[in-house]
């Protein structure tokens, strides 16, 4: 009793999956749209017809009386009809072509509900899309499990007044019988005994599914590239041609096979189902509690603007009232006196009798105050203007912006996802992030920076590949979080490691996405902070070293104007020579600069000090030097191939660098990785090759191996190596031949020093070792 209760309940719940998405009942001989839904024929054809889309021939329906013979035998029925009355198979409209020299045939969009896009259905409409004859099948063998509609079918061939109800169903003749009447039209020994009997139905179906445009081929051939049924004609046809085709079978069973593996794995995992229907439950029970309290919320701001406005309005009005009350009493005052002056009034008729008296003394005495006071009334009658201005113009309101406010008032949204600022992000002693959100986005109270090391799992191993560094990204991440500002500083970082870094915002209504991810190489060894040495009396007429000896620029000045009288036979061109203020003598050790696009030549490098020094105080031209800081060896020695050179330079100039060959043990790649650069001239040319200056380059000295690498300092992409000698201590070197700049690259720390430090967290707990 239990398996059939459990039994129905699963057969009714599987009841949505049968309704038609347009008319929401049992769907009634289905066909199939190419986004792969399911939709009553008659549906489609009224919602075509709604489109604006002429009305197709459909085929009679099942019970109509052309479809039923309750006046005709089963003879009857076979016989075939005219040509031009001739039925439609089932579940197609007619297509009657088009002639020559025509407009492009129409193209139907067909509106799906569950897609909620237009479906192109071709130019035949409708007679592209294939009946479902499995649906048709389900929805009949649910039915029959769970009675819908209990009407009886009745035998279409008793005679009335009373016939029977019919036990069976002939898929050939497409008519239901009861016993007696199928013993009656089917035979023995005959051909008609043979047809397939089914129960009894009102919706015959053809037995197999057919081809569309050659009705008498079986489809038995799946293309996977088109992902459409053929027949065998269909398979020949050039669109096809070149297509992934496979027989019926084997699709069929790939498919079945996928959808059991799936079904398998659905129905294993459903305490998992159920653990996110109460997520969901709980999420619409706190959607609905949310919502009451956002509504509290609303209502509360706007009654504080509606008491803002209040208070407002009460303030406005009682400086408006004290302001009529001033201008009336003004005014007032002004019509009094003027009345004074009228031929009857106080004021005039006091001044005719005081003229009566005839005692000087007396007369003065009393007449000066009158004698004022007319002289003002005079002064008043001549130069009358209103006391006070009766228009108010003053007191208007402009309420244009806060109406616009108000009209623009709304929830307020989390921050659009960050720009990250490409230009001014940078990885050096310590990585340098900067960023800045959309015009269009709402303003982030702070921000949070997640960074990872790329490809570090759990227990400190390394994941190599793509794979590793898309599964390291479940591991890793850290948090920096209330970063104001827009940029921020990590430090503590793995050396020779690609970091990725996003960042997100924040505000009242919450985080906003992510920006999109950024790498960033950190130096392949620790960062060597040194400034520029001054000490070594520099031709100041040349060069020119900034306050924070940190910049250099050489003005070829005086000396090239000298020198002019022998630019016709030789170039003289002296070298100036610039030194770090300190010596290297272990380790390994990076630093990085930049060099102006518009500088004529600049060396970068190393060497050794005291060969720096003797080369300083002991210039010479560059026509003929001894050691060619290009050349990397000797040229007047012997033991050149044995012994390292004491200098090792890049030279940049006019926008471009030049890369020396990497013939020889001496210009060897050690690390063995790619210089990154290839050209039809590349670094392997006898000669060299020359590329565009890099905004910044990098330079790593590995003391006890003698050898310095110069990088990309964008992208810490190599770009040459070399050796140079290191029997000694070793300094940073830089030269300039002609006009140049040259700029050492800041420290993050330093520049960044009256930053407040933000608070750092780990997000993820499971990770036994973090790389800090």
């Amino acid at each position: 009793m239990d398996a059939l209760v459990r039994l129905n309940s699963n057969l009714k719940s599987m009841e949505q999956e049968l309704q038609c998405p347009v008319c929401k009942g049992m769907v009634k001989q289905p066909v199939v749209l190419p986004c792969l839904h399911s939709v009553c024929l008659l549906c489609a054809s009224e919602v075509l017809v709604q489109s604006g889309y002429p009305q197709p021939d459909l085929p009679p329906e099942p019970n109509s009386p052309a479809s039923t013979p309750n006046t005709r035998s089963p003879r009857q029925a076979r016989r075939p009809l005219p040509k031009a009355e001739r039925p439609l198979r089932p579940g197609f409209g007619t297509y009657p072509g088009r002639r020559r020299k025509e407009g492009p045939p129409l193209v139907m969009l067909f509106p799906c509900v569950p897609c909620g896009r237009d479906v192109e259905l071709g130019e035949k409409g409708l007679a592209d899309c294939m009946r479902n004859l499995t649906l048709e099948r389900i929805v009949e063998r649910y039915r029959h499990t769970v009675s819908l509609g209990s009407t009886a079918v009745m035998c279409q061939f008793c005679k009335p007044p009373q016939p029977l109800e019919a036990t069976k169903g002939c898929a050939d003749c497409r008519a239901n019988f009861c016993n007696e009447c199928f013993k009656l039209y089917h035979p023995w020994g005959t051909p008609r005994a043979q047809h397939e009997h089914v129960l009894p139905t009102v919706n015959f179906r053809p037995k197999v599914l057919s081809c569309i445009e050659h009705e008498q081929e079986r489809l038995q051939f799946y293309c996977k590239s088109c992902q459409r049924l053929l027949c065998s004609l269909c398979k020949l046809r050039r669109v096809h041609a070149g297509h992934k085709i496979i027989p019926i079978t084997q699709a069929y069973q790939t498919l079945k096979d996928k959808i059991t593996k799936e079904l398998n794995y659905v129905m294993s995992n459903q305490e998992t189902v159920l653990s996110q229907i109460t997520q969901l439950e709980n999420a619409i029970t706190q959607t609905e509690v949310n919502s009451v309290s956002a509504r509290e919320v609303l209502a509360h701001c706007v009654r504080d603007l509606t008491a803002i406005i209040a208070e407002r309005q009460a303030g406005l009005t009682q400086a408006l009232e004290s302001s009529r009350q001033r201008r009336g009493e003004a005014l007032a005052n002004q019509v009094s006196e003027r009345r004074s002056l009228l031929e009857h009034a106080g004021m005039l008729a006091f001044a005719q009798e005081l003229l009566k008296e005839t005692d000087p003394s007396c007369f003065v005495h009393a007449a000066r105050h009158t004698h004022n006071r007319l002289a003002q009334s005079i002064e008043s009658l001549q130069c009358f203007s209103l006391a006070a201005d009766p228009s108010f113009r003053h007191f208007q309101l402009d309420v244009s912006r806060e109406l616009k406010l108000l009209s623009e008032l709304d929830f307020i949204q989390a921050p659009l996802a960050p720009v990250i600022d490409t230009q001014r992000t940078l990885a050096y002693d310590q990585l340098f992030l900067c960023w800045r959100l959309p015009q269009e986005s709402c303003p982030a109270w702070h921000f949070s920076v997640e960074y990872r090391r790329r490809g570090v799992v759990p227990g400190g191993g390394v994941r190599g590949g793509i794979r590793g560094g898309l599964a390291a990204a479940r591991w890793g991440w850290q948090r920096l979080e209330e970063v104001s500002g827009s940029s921020a500083v990590i430090d503590r970082l793995e050396m020779d490691s690609v970091y990725v870094l996003r960042v997100r915002g924040c505000n009242k209504a919450g985080y906003g996405e992510y920006s999109e991810e950024v790498y960033l190489h950190t130096p392949p060894a620790p960062v060597l902070n040194f400034y520029l040495d001054s000490r070594w009396g520099l031709h100041a007429d040349r060069l020119v070293v900034s306050k924070e000896q940190r910049c250099a620029r050489s003005i070829p000045g005086l000396s090239l104007l000298q020198a002019a009288d022998r630019a016709l036979t030789s170039c003289h061109l002296t070298a100036d020579l610039l030194v770090g203020d300190v010596a290297i003598t272990q380790g390994r050790h990076y630093w990085a600069c930049s060099v102006e696009p518009g500088s004529y030549l600049v060396k970068v490098g190393v060497g050794l000090e005291s060969k720096l020094q003797e080369w300083f105080h002991l210039p010479q031209e560059m026509a003929s030097p001894r050691y060619d800081p290009d050349s990397g060896h000797d040229s007047g020695g012997e033991d050149a191939l044995d012994s390292p050179p004491p200098f090792t330079f890049l030279t940049m100039g006019m926008g471009k660098i030049y890369l020396p060959p990497n013939t020889g043990q001496h210009h060897h790649h050690g690390n063995g990785r790619d210089s990154g650069l290839s050209s039809s001239n590349g670094p392997s040319s006898p000669t060299g090759a020359t590329y565009p200056l890099p905004p910044r380059l990098g330079v790593c000295l590995d003391f006890e191996k003698g050898r310095v690498t110069f990088y990309d300092a964008h992208s810490l992409r190599p770009l040459w190596e070399g050796v140079v000698d290191c029997s000694a201590p070793v300094c940073p070197a830089f030269c300039f031949i002609g006009g140049g700049a040259l700029q050492l690259q800041e420290l993050v720390a330093n520049r960044n020093a009256d930053q407040t430090p933000v608070r750092r967290v780990t997000i993820q707990s499971r990770v036994t070792k973090m790389n800090k």
